[in-house]
Protein backbone atom coordinates (compact mmCIF):
# COMPACT_ATOMS: atom_id res chain seq x y z
CA UNK A 1 0.00 0.00 0.00
CA UNK A 2 0.77 3.45 -1.25
CA UNK A 3 2.28 5.65 2.04
CA UNK A 4 0.49 9.28 1.28
CA UNK A 5 3.29 10.26 3.69
CA UNK A 6 5.83 9.99 1.45
CA UNK A 7 7.25 13.41 1.12
CA UNK A 8 8.39 14.91 -2.51
CA UNK A 9 12.18 14.83 -0.72
CA UNK A 10 12.13 11.19 -0.73
CA UNK A 11 10.53 10.69 -4.14
CA UNK A 12 13.85 12.27 -5.13
CA UNK A 13 15.69 10.35 -2.90
CA UNK A 14 14.46 7.23 -4.62
CA UNK A 15 14.33 8.53 -8.09
CA UNK A 16 17.66 9.79 -7.61
CA UNK A 17 18.71 6.11 -7.28
CA UNK A 18 18.75 5.53 -10.65
CA UNK A 19 20.78 8.68 -11.62
CA UNK A 20 23.30 7.33 -9.59
CA UNK A 21 23.95 3.73 -10.71
CA UNK A 22 23.37 4.09 -14.13
CA UNK A 23 27.21 5.80 -14.72
CA UNK A 24 27.94 1.99 -13.90
CA UNK A 25 26.12 0.19 -16.71
CA UNK A 26 26.79 3.27 -18.90
CA UNK A 27 30.53 2.84 -18.54
CA UNK A 28 31.33 -0.74 -17.57
CA UNK A 29 28.36 -2.75 -19.72
CA UNK A 30 27.65 -0.19 -22.38
CA UNK A 31 30.54 1.54 -23.19
CA UNK A 32 34.15 2.01 -22.36
CA UNK A 33 34.96 -0.63 -20.42
CA UNK A 34 33.09 -3.45 -22.79
CA UNK A 35 34.76 -1.82 -25.72
CA UNK A 36 38.25 -1.81 -24.10
CA UNK A 37 37.67 -5.42 -22.72
CA UNK A 38 37.14 -7.02 -26.30
CA UNK A 39 39.63 -4.82 -27.95
CA UNK A 40 42.45 -4.26 -25.86
CA UNK A 41 42.54 -6.62 -22.60
CA UNK A 42 41.42 -9.90 -24.55
CA UNK A 43 42.23 -8.61 -28.06
CA UNK A 44 43.56 -10.41 -31.48
CA UNK A 45 47.02 -8.64 -29.66
CA UNK A 46 46.64 -11.09 -26.69
CA UNK A 47 46.31 -14.37 -29.48
CA UNK A 48 42.89 -14.62 -28.97
CA UNK A 49 40.78 -15.37 -31.80
CA UNK A 50 38.47 -13.55 -33.82
CA UNK A 51 35.06 -13.65 -31.62
CA UNK A 52 36.24 -15.36 -28.48
CA UNK A 53 36.91 -12.03 -26.79
CA UNK A 54 32.96 -11.09 -27.43
CA UNK A 55 32.36 -14.23 -26.23
CA UNK A 56 34.00 -13.89 -22.83
CA UNK A 57 32.60 -10.94 -22.06
CA UNK A 58 29.03 -12.23 -22.61
CA UNK A 59 30.21 -15.36 -20.36
CA UNK A 60 31.28 -12.74 -17.58
CA UNK A 61 28.08 -10.54 -17.95
CA UNK A 62 25.81 -14.15 -18.37
CA UNK A 63 27.30 -15.76 -15.18
CA UNK A 64 26.84 -12.50 -13.29
CA UNK A 65 23.19 -12.14 -14.13
CA UNK A 66 22.59 -16.14 -13.34
CA UNK A 67 23.76 -15.86 -9.96
CA UNK A 68 21.17 -12.77 -9.60
CA UNK A 69 18.79 -14.79 -11.27
CA UNK A 70 19.15 -17.08 -8.18
CA UNK A 71 19.59 -15.11 -5.36
CA UNK A 72 17.42 -12.22 -6.44
CA UNK A 73 13.66 -13.58 -5.30
CA UNK A 74 15.05 -15.29 -2.33
CA UNK A 75 16.49 -11.66 -1.66
CA UNK A 76 13.36 -10.41 -1.98
CA UNK A 77 11.61 -11.92 -0.04
CA UNK A 78 14.37 -11.73 2.82
CA UNK A 79 14.15 -8.18 2.52
CA UNK A 80 10.45 -8.29 3.32
CA UNK A 81 10.95 -10.57 6.39
CA UNK A 82 13.49 -8.89 8.04
CA UNK A 83 11.91 -5.28 6.41
CA UNK A 84 15.37 -4.40 5.96
CA UNK A 85 15.75 -3.43 1.99
CA UNK A 86 17.68 -0.26 2.82
CA UNK A 87 20.44 -1.79 4.29
CA UNK A 88 20.68 -4.79 1.31
CA UNK A 89 20.73 -1.92 -0.93
CA UNK A 90 24.00 -0.17 1.15
CA UNK A 91 25.58 -3.48 0.92
CA UNK A 92 25.19 -3.71 -2.94
CA UNK A 93 25.95 -0.65 -3.41
CA UNK A 94 28.43 -0.73 -1.70
CA UNK A 95 30.19 -3.77 -3.32
CA UNK A 96 29.48 -2.33 -6.54
CA UNK A 97 31.60 0.82 -6.34
CA UNK A 98 34.23 -0.91 -4.85
CA UNK A 99 34.75 -3.71 -7.81
CA UNK A 100 34.03 -0.50 -10.25
CA UNK A 101 36.95 1.12 -8.74
CA UNK A 102 39.24 -2.19 -8.96
CA UNK A 103 38.46 -2.66 -12.75
CA UNK A 104 41.22 0.38 -12.72
CA UNK A 105 43.55 -2.17 -12.49
CA UNK A 106 42.67 -4.63 -15.25
CA UNK A 107 45.24 -3.64 -18.49
CA UNK A 108 46.32 -5.67 -21.43
CA UNK A 109 46.49 -9.32 -20.97
CA UNK A 110 44.22 -9.59 -17.63
CA UNK A 111 41.38 -11.36 -19.13
CA UNK A 112 40.13 -13.49 -15.66
CA UNK A 113 40.93 -10.66 -13.31
CA UNK A 114 38.79 -8.42 -15.50
CA UNK A 115 36.15 -11.23 -15.59
CA UNK A 116 35.79 -11.52 -12.10
CA UNK A 117 35.35 -7.63 -11.14
CA UNK A 118 33.21 -7.68 -13.45
CA UNK A 119 31.04 -10.22 -12.08
CA UNK A 120 31.15 -8.70 -9.09
CA UNK A 121 30.26 -5.54 -10.22
CA UNK A 122 27.45 -6.38 -12.19
CA UNK A 123 26.07 -9.18 -9.23
CA UNK A 124 26.32 -5.97 -6.95
CA UNK A 125 24.81 -3.86 -9.47
CA UNK A 126 21.96 -5.92 -10.26
CA UNK A 127 20.91 -6.81 -6.43
CA UNK A 128 20.81 -3.36 -6.15
CA UNK A 129 18.42 -2.72 -8.98
CA UNK A 130 15.68 -5.11 -7.40
CA UNK A 131 15.97 -3.75 -3.98
CA UNK A 132 15.61 0.20 -5.17
CA UNK A 133 12.56 -1.27 -7.35
CA UNK A 134 10.93 -2.76 -4.07
CA UNK A 135 10.49 0.49 -2.91
CA UNK A 136 7.81 1.48 -5.78
CA UNK A 137 4.73 0.59 -4.10
CA UNK A 138 5.46 2.03 -0.98
CA UNK A 139 5.85 5.27 -2.45
CA UNK A 140 3.44 5.75 -4.63
CA UNK A 141 -0.06 5.06 -5.60
CA UNK A 142 -1.03 2.48 -8.47
CA UNK A 143 -2.35 5.12 -11.03
CA UNK A 144 1.19 7.67 -9.98
CA UNK A 145 3.83 4.25 -10.34
CA UNK A 146 3.82 4.49 -13.84
CA UNK A 147 5.27 8.63 -13.88
CA UNK A 148 7.53 7.38 -10.51
CA UNK A 149 9.32 4.97 -12.51
CA UNK A 150 9.46 7.40 -15.48
CA UNK A 151 11.02 9.99 -13.68
CA UNK A 152 13.81 7.49 -11.99
CA UNK A 153 14.68 5.69 -15.21
CA UNK A 154 14.73 9.63 -17.05
CA UNK A 155 16.92 10.41 -13.92
CA UNK A 156 18.80 7.64 -14.65
CA UNK A 157 19.71 8.68 -18.12
CA UNK A 158 21.02 12.03 -17.42
CA UNK A 159 23.52 10.27 -14.38
CA UNK A 160 24.50 8.40 -17.51
CA UNK A 161 25.07 11.21 -19.55
CA UNK A 162 26.85 12.90 -16.41
CA UNK A 163 29.42 10.36 -16.34
CA UNK A 164 30.60 10.52 -19.34
CA UNK A 165 30.31 13.49 -19.71
CA UNK A 166 33.01 13.68 -17.47
CA UNK A 167 35.01 10.88 -18.13
CA UNK A 168 34.80 12.64 -22.63
CA UNK A 169 36.33 15.48 -20.48
CA UNK A 170 39.16 13.59 -19.22
CA UNK A 171 39.49 11.37 -22.26
CA UNK A 172 40.20 14.89 -24.57
CA UNK A 173 42.74 15.89 -22.21
CA UNK A 174 44.77 12.40 -22.02
CA UNK A 175 44.89 12.30 -25.52
CA UNK A 176 45.97 15.65 -26.23
CA UNK A 177 48.89 14.84 -23.55
CA UNK A 178 49.90 11.81 -25.65
CA UNK A 179 48.21 9.27 -23.03
CA UNK A 180 46.51 6.11 -24.45
CA UNK A 181 43.58 3.76 -23.32
CA UNK A 182 45.32 2.06 -20.83
CA UNK A 183 45.55 5.25 -18.74
CA UNK A 184 42.69 7.03 -19.52
CA UNK A 185 40.40 4.08 -19.08
CA UNK A 186 41.21 3.59 -15.49
CA UNK A 187 40.60 6.75 -14.83
CA UNK A 188 37.32 6.78 -16.41
CA UNK A 189 36.35 3.83 -14.02
CA UNK A 190 37.23 6.06 -10.99
CA UNK A 191 35.58 8.99 -12.00
CA UNK A 192 32.09 6.46 -12.24
CA UNK A 193 32.85 4.65 -9.12
CA UNK A 194 33.07 8.59 -6.91
CA UNK A 195 29.71 9.47 -8.90
CA UNK A 196 27.92 6.81 -7.95
CA UNK A 197 28.95 6.95 -4.32
CA UNK A 198 28.17 10.82 -3.91
CA UNK A 199 24.99 10.56 -5.57
CA UNK A 200 23.49 7.34 -4.03
CA UNK A 201 24.02 9.56 -0.74
CA UNK A 202 20.57 11.45 -0.73
CA UNK A 203 18.87 7.70 -1.24
CA UNK A 204 20.46 6.42 2.23
CA UNK A 205 19.75 9.77 3.96
CA UNK A 206 15.86 10.22 2.97
CA UNK A 207 14.53 7.28 1.64
CA UNK A 208 13.08 5.06 4.65
CA UNK A 209 12.23 1.45 5.56
CA UNK A 210 8.49 1.88 5.93
CA UNK A 211 7.93 -2.23 5.76
CA UNK A 212 7.75 -4.44 9.56
CA UNK A 213 9.38 -7.61 9.85
CA UNK A 214 7.46 -10.28 9.51
CA UNK A 215 6.60 -12.45 12.22
CA UNK A 216 7.85 -16.19 11.71
CA UNK A 217 8.33 -19.61 13.50
CA UNK A 218 11.72 -19.39 15.45
CA UNK A 219 12.28 -22.65 14.79
CA UNK A 220 12.15 -22.81 11.04
CA UNK A 221 15.51 -20.77 9.46
CA UNK A 222 14.91 -17.51 7.18
CA UNK A 223 16.26 -19.51 4.52
CA UNK A 224 13.53 -22.50 4.24
CA UNK A 225 10.75 -19.81 5.43
CA UNK A 226 11.97 -17.49 2.16
CA UNK A 227 12.71 -20.27 0.04
CA UNK A 228 8.80 -22.01 0.66
CA UNK A 229 7.69 -18.35 0.31
CA UNK A 230 8.71 -18.35 -3.10
CA UNK A 231 7.30 -22.01 -4.06
CA UNK A 232 3.87 -20.87 -2.46
CA UNK A 233 4.60 -17.62 -5.16
CA UNK A 234 5.12 -19.76 -8.05
CA UNK A 235 2.08 -22.77 -6.95
CA UNK A 236 0.02 -19.54 -7.05
CA UNK A 237 1.19 -18.24 -10.83
CA UNK A 238 -2.08 -19.50 -12.26
CA UNK A 239 -4.08 -16.15 -9.82
CA UNK A 240 -1.78 -13.83 -11.41
CA UNK A 241 -1.93 -15.21 -14.79
CA UNK A 242 -1.12 -11.54 -16.90
CA UNK A 243 1.80 -11.11 -14.27
CA UNK A 244 2.94 -14.64 -15.68
CA UNK A 245 1.98 -14.16 -18.93
CA UNK A 246 4.11 -10.81 -18.97
CA UNK A 247 6.91 -11.96 -17.10
CA UNK A 248 7.47 -14.51 -20.29
CA UNK A 249 7.11 -11.33 -22.34
CA UNK A 250 9.96 -9.94 -20.46
CA UNK A 251 11.86 -12.32 -20.58
CA UNK A 252 11.69 -12.25 -24.37
CA UNK A 253 12.49 -8.55 -25.35
CA UNK A 254 14.27 -8.05 -22.23
CA UNK A 255 16.80 -10.63 -24.09
CA UNK A 256 17.02 -7.85 -26.67
CA UNK A 257 17.82 -4.83 -24.56
CA UNK A 258 20.22 -6.51 -22.76
CA UNK A 259 21.65 -7.72 -25.87
CA UNK A 260 22.00 -4.13 -26.99
CA UNK A 261 23.19 -2.55 -23.36
CA UNK A 262 26.16 -4.39 -23.29
CA UNK A 263 27.01 -5.09 -26.93
CA UNK A 264 26.44 -2.23 -28.92
CA UNK A 265 29.86 -0.06 -28.21
CA UNK A 266 31.51 -3.26 -28.96
CA UNK A 267 29.18 -3.38 -32.19
CA UNK A 268 30.36 0.24 -32.80
CA UNK A 269 33.97 -0.49 -32.51
CA UNK A 270 34.58 -3.78 -34.29
CA UNK A 271 31.95 -2.89 -37.09
CA UNK A 272 32.03 1.11 -37.43
CA UNK A 273 34.99 1.91 -36.81
CA UNK A 274 33.92 3.75 -33.68
CA UNK A 275 36.76 4.89 -31.14
CA UNK A 276 36.57 5.72 -27.72
CA UNK A 277 35.78 9.03 -28.03
CA UNK A 278 33.01 8.75 -30.58
CA UNK A 279 31.56 5.88 -28.65
CA UNK A 280 31.13 8.62 -25.90
CA UNK A 281 29.46 11.11 -27.53
CA UNK A 282 27.34 8.45 -30.05
CA UNK A 283 26.08 6.68 -26.12
CA UNK A 284 25.89 10.85 -24.36
CA UNK A 285 23.27 11.59 -27.38
CA UNK A 286 21.47 8.15 -26.69
CA UNK A 287 21.51 9.02 -22.68
CA UNK A 288 19.23 12.09 -23.88
CA UNK A 289 16.63 10.75 -25.85
CA UNK A 290 16.36 7.66 -24.00
CA UNK A 291 15.76 10.17 -20.74
CA UNK A 292 13.41 12.29 -22.96
CA UNK A 293 11.84 8.66 -23.93
CA UNK A 294 11.37 7.61 -20.59
CA UNK A 295 9.95 11.04 -19.03
CA UNK A 296 7.34 10.52 -22.27
CA UNK A 297 6.48 7.45 -21.66
CA UNK A 298 5.66 7.43 -17.67
CA UNK A 299 2.71 9.88 -18.66
CA UNK A 300 1.73 8.33 -21.86
CA UNK A 301 1.39 4.85 -20.15
CA UNK A 302 -0.94 6.33 -17.11
CA UNK A 303 -3.32 7.98 -19.87
CA UNK A 304 -3.65 5.19 -22.84
CA UNK A 305 -2.19 2.29 -20.55
CA UNK A 306 1.13 0.18 -20.48
CA UNK A 307 0.52 -2.70 -22.62
CA UNK A 308 -0.50 -0.37 -25.89
CA UNK A 309 2.53 1.87 -25.24
CA UNK A 310 4.77 -1.32 -24.85
CA UNK A 311 3.38 -2.43 -28.27
CA UNK A 312 4.50 0.98 -29.54
CA UNK A 313 7.58 0.78 -28.03
CA UNK A 314 8.72 -2.66 -29.61
CA UNK A 315 7.45 -1.53 -32.97
CA UNK A 316 10.22 0.96 -32.38
CA UNK A 317 12.96 -1.58 -31.43
CA UNK A 318 12.20 -3.62 -34.39
CA UNK A 319 12.71 -1.00 -36.51
CA UNK A 320 15.72 0.15 -34.56
CA UNK A 321 17.84 -3.09 -34.94
CA UNK A 322 16.73 -3.04 -38.15
CA UNK A 323 18.42 -0.10 -39.35
CA UNK A 324 21.53 -0.85 -37.43
CA UNK A 325 21.85 -4.34 -39.44
CA UNK A 326 21.83 -2.44 -42.54
CA UNK A 327 24.03 0.00 -41.62
CA UNK A 328 26.98 0.79 -43.58
CA UNK A 329 28.54 4.57 -42.39
CA UNK A 330 29.06 5.99 -39.19
CA UNK A 331 26.11 8.48 -39.90
CA UNK A 332 23.70 6.04 -40.21
CA UNK A 333 24.79 4.53 -36.53
CA UNK A 334 23.98 8.29 -35.09
CA UNK A 335 20.65 7.73 -36.46
CA UNK A 336 20.09 4.42 -35.09
CA UNK A 337 21.76 5.58 -31.41
CA UNK A 338 18.39 7.69 -31.09
CA UNK A 339 15.78 5.75 -32.28
CA UNK A 340 17.63 3.27 -30.06
CA UNK A 341 17.32 5.72 -26.78
CA UNK A 342 13.68 6.24 -27.15
CA UNK A 343 12.48 2.89 -27.37
CA UNK A 344 14.81 2.06 -24.45
CA UNK A 345 13.63 4.17 -21.97
CA UNK A 346 10.22 3.71 -22.60
CA UNK A 347 10.73 0.07 -23.05
CA UNK A 348 12.49 -0.26 -19.49
CA UNK A 349 10.39 2.03 -17.33
CA UNK A 350 7.21 0.50 -18.84
CA UNK A 351 8.36 -3.21 -17.60
CA UNK A 352 9.10 -1.79 -13.75
CA UNK A 353 5.90 0.09 -13.80
CA UNK A 354 3.69 -2.83 -14.93
CA UNK A 355 4.83 -5.33 -12.80
CA UNK A 356 4.64 -3.31 -9.88
CA UNK A 357 1.09 -2.78 -10.78
CA UNK A 358 0.10 -6.63 -11.67
CA UNK A 359 2.04 -7.68 -8.14
CA UNK A 360 -0.08 -7.31 -4.47
CA UNK A 361 1.25 -4.71 -2.76
CA UNK A 362 2.03 -6.09 0.42
CA UNK A 363 4.25 -9.07 -1.36
CA UNK A 364 5.58 -6.17 -3.41
CA UNK A 365 9.63 -6.84 -3.18
CA UNK A 366 8.96 -10.99 -3.60
CA UNK A 367 7.13 -10.01 -6.66
CA UNK A 368 9.08 -7.50 -8.12
CA UNK A 369 12.34 -10.08 -7.50
CA UNK A 370 10.74 -12.30 -9.58
CA UNK A 371 10.80 -8.92 -12.09
CA UNK A 372 14.39 -8.88 -11.35
CA UNK A 373 14.88 -12.53 -11.99
CA UNK A 374 13.30 -12.42 -15.34
CA UNK A 375 15.73 -9.57 -16.19
CA UNK A 376 18.77 -11.50 -15.12
CA UNK A 377 17.54 -14.47 -17.10
CA UNK A 378 17.16 -12.53 -20.15
CA UNK A 379 20.75 -10.89 -19.69
CA UNK A 380 21.83 -14.04 -19.50
CA UNK A 381 20.49 -15.14 -23.05
CA UNK A 382 20.38 -12.37 -25.14
CA UNK A 383 24.18 -11.50 -24.58
CA UNK A 384 25.02 -15.36 -24.87
CA UNK A 385 23.37 -15.91 -27.82
CA UNK A 386 24.96 -13.09 -29.53
CA UNK A 387 28.56 -14.12 -28.40
CA UNK A 388 27.92 -17.72 -29.26
CA UNK A 389 27.03 -16.86 -33.08
CA UNK A 390 29.69 -14.27 -33.29
CA UNK A 391 32.16 -16.92 -32.19
CA UNK A 392 31.14 -19.58 -34.41
CA UNK A 393 30.59 -17.40 -37.30
CA UNK A 394 33.95 -15.89 -37.22
CA UNK A 395 33.23 -12.58 -36.25
CA UNK A 396 30.34 -11.51 -37.71
CA UNK A 397 28.89 -9.06 -35.71
CA UNK A 398 25.53 -8.41 -38.23
CA UNK A 399 24.56 -12.11 -38.37
CA UNK A 400 24.83 -12.16 -34.52
CA UNK A 401 22.56 -8.94 -34.59
CA UNK A 402 19.92 -10.85 -36.18
CA UNK A 403 19.14 -12.70 -33.00
CA UNK A 404 18.53 -9.61 -31.30
CA UNK A 405 16.06 -9.17 -33.96
CA UNK A 406 14.47 -12.09 -33.52
CA UNK A 407 13.93 -11.61 -29.92
CA UNK A 408 11.97 -8.08 -29.87
CA UNK A 409 9.71 -9.49 -32.60
CA UNK A 410 8.66 -12.37 -30.58
CA UNK A 411 8.59 -10.56 -27.41
CA UNK A 412 5.85 -8.47 -28.92
CA UNK A 413 3.91 -11.57 -30.37
CA UNK A 414 3.17 -12.61 -26.87
CA UNK A 415 2.44 -9.23 -25.56
CA UNK A 416 -0.85 -9.81 -27.30
CA UNK A 417 -1.47 -12.24 -24.60
CA UNK A 418 -0.99 -9.85 -21.58
CA UNK A 419 -4.54 -7.98 -20.35
CA UNK A 420 -3.71 -5.27 -18.64
CA UNK A 421 -7.12 -4.73 -16.45
CA UNK A 422 -7.10 -8.10 -15.37
CA UNK A 423 -3.85 -8.20 -14.53
CA UNK A 424 -4.12 -5.01 -11.94
CA UNK A 425 -7.70 -6.61 -10.66
CA UNK A 426 -6.33 -9.86 -9.55
CA UNK A 427 -3.67 -7.89 -7.62
CA UNK A 428 -5.97 -5.96 -6.11
CA UNK A 429 -8.18 -8.68 -5.12
CA UNK A 430 -5.38 -10.77 -3.25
Amino acid sequence: MADVSASPKELWAWAFYDFANSGYTTVVQTTIFSAYFVGVVAGASQGLSPGLSTLLWSLAIGLANFVVMVSGPLLGALADHYACKRLFLLISSIGCIAATALLGMVGPGDVYLGMVLVIVSAIMFASGENLIAAFLPELAAEENRGKLSGYGWGLGYLGGLLTLGLCLVYIMWAKQHGLTETHYVPVSLLITASIFALSATPTFIWLKERALPVVWDKHQSSFKLSLGRLQHTFKEATRFQDLIWFLVTLSIYQSGVSTVIVLAAIYAREVMGFDTQSLIMLIMVVNVTAGVGALICGHVQDKMGSVPTLTITLVIWIAAIMLAIKATRSADMWIVGNVIGLAMGASQSIGRALVSKFSPADRAGEFLGLWGLVNRLSAIIGPLTYGLINYLSNGDHRLSLMSTLVFFILGLLFLTKVKEARGKAAALAT
